[in-house]
């Protein structure tokens, strides 16, 4: 199989989010038949609604920097289906991940074709088999999961992590989650089980107290990661330099590598979970300090800047709000994009009205807003320049038309609009840098 018949064939499965079946059996089965990879190497799982995916690259950069090798599976992709899978910090080639994906669709074929399983498993339940076939065949020490959706059914539960963090809970998800905070929490806090160490990143008071009653029913006594913290200072385009002190270490003057003062909290988390996996304190520094997210307030220089952030519900929406707000160049120009079933009218509250100049587009996915429903969004805050586009290289053109050398563009509302703009912004301004 080459890669191209590859993604042909996980796309064909039906796409990622309108396919989604939570439950643990049909990947339980898939890994059976796949002889248990995810038994060959230890595991750490991370749930939450906003942060995981940072907290998952903070660890796999700490890892790294202690001589650990890692499988990192995150999601979803921004470019290449190959971002989910990276191996000691590395996308998975494109030729292992063909072949991998042969494996899985052959074991997901025979498991049909016994009767075991009345349909195919799911885009993100193959794509979890591939990534746990992929780490057992690189022979990695240490997976780093972040969780696709929830917890207690969420696919990469069936590798049986024996270390989980819950990063902040918010509302995202309510149609398969639950339409309150208590009820999200649940989902995610079924990741901690009997026996697994766990950390749980400050929380709303009603969340918290789902997760301390799911640690208490399994016996697990977690750490809050609410440690001592001290804000040093801060570069011009949003690192914080941050103090640390937690029960058995200090962490002096850290420059996280990530931007936004949210991503200390995230910092914390992972540096918790880092000294429950025994990890020396010269390397969390380290993996701090070089740690990469790529479309989460992802800068990229040039005349004018651009920031990628794939701000899609409302807290990440304020997460990002807060950082425009004290370090956005002006004028600023706002490329917004969302999928319809997001929470759009709390997250164009939070960032529209910030836009010096606003450009609206629609995201080439069938779960996209509408042009006519944007505007209509957008219409409410008046006192600026409304632009309403049909495709995301069209906004972006006409943003770098409009927009003065001295000023930024700020492209977010969705990670899917975030992956179509990045590719074609790196190809097509060879003079920019990534930051």
């Amino acid at each position: 199989m080459h890669f191209d018949e590859a993604v042909r064939y996980l796309l064909d499965l039906g796409p990622e989010t309108l396919t989604i079946k939570l439950g643990l059996r049909n990947t339980e089965l898939l890994l059976q038949k796949l002889q248990n990879p995810e038994r060959s190497f230890r595991a750490v799982q991370i749930a939450g609604t906003n942060g995981k995916g940072s907290t998952a690259a903070m660890l796999d950069s700490i890892c790294r920097g202690a001589g650990i090798k890692t499988g990192l599976y995150t999601s979803p992709h921004l470019v290449s289906i190959t971002e989910r899978i990276k191996i000691a910090g590395i996308d998975l080639p494109r030729e292992e991940f063909a072949q991998h994906t042969s494996t899985v669709r052959a074991a997901a074929a025979q498991l049909v074709s016994a009767g075991e399983l009345q349909a195919l498993p799911t885009f993100f339940e193959q794509v979890t088999a591939i990534a746990l076939l992929a780490f057992r065949h690189a022979r990695v020490e240490l997976a780093v999961l972040e969780t696709g959706l929830g917890g207690r059914l969420d696919s990469t539960t069936a590798a049986n992590a024996e270390v989980c963090a819950i990063t902040q809970i918010a509302f995202d998800h309510e149609e398969y989650l639950g339409d309150t905070l208590e009820s999200i929490a649940a989902e995610k806090a079924a990741i901690i089980r009997p026996g697994v160490k766990a950390v749980v990143a400050p929380q709303s008071p009603k969340a918290l107290q789902v997760i301390l009653d799911r640690c208490r029913d399994v016996g697990v006594v977690p750490v809050i990661s609410d440690f001592e913290i001290a804000e040093d200072e801060v570069t011009s385009d949003g690192r914080f330099r941050v103090t640390f002190q937690t029960t058995s270490a200090r962490y002096e003057k850290v420059l996280l590598g990530l931007r936004g003062r949210h991503q200390i909290e995230n910092a914390a988390t992972a540096i918790a979970l880092a000294e429950l996996l025994s990890i020396q304190h010269s390397a969390i520094v380290k993996g701090l300090e070089t740690a990469v997210n790529p479309g989460r307030l992802e800068l990229i220089s040039g005349a004018p800047a651009v920031l990628l952030d794939g701000a899609h519900n409302p807290a990440g929406a304020r997460s990002l709000g807060a950082f425009l707000n004290q370090f956005a160049l002006r004028p600023l120009t706002l490329v917004f994009g969302a999928m319809r079933e997001k929470r759009i009218e709390e997250i164009a509250d939070e960032l529209l009205p910030l836009a010096d100049e606003l450009i609206l587009t629609c995201i080439d996915n069938p779960r996209s807003t509408s042009k006519e429903s944007l505007l209509k969004l957008a219409e409410r805050f008046g006192g600026r320049s409304i632009t309403v586009t049909s495709s995301s290289s069209e906004a972006l053109q006409i943003a770098f038309d409009k927009t003065e050398p001295r000023g930024m563009i700020c492209v977010t509302g969705s990670l899917y609009l975030i992956g179509e703009v990045r590719s074609r912004l790196l190809d097509t301004k060879s003079d920019m840098e990534v930051a």
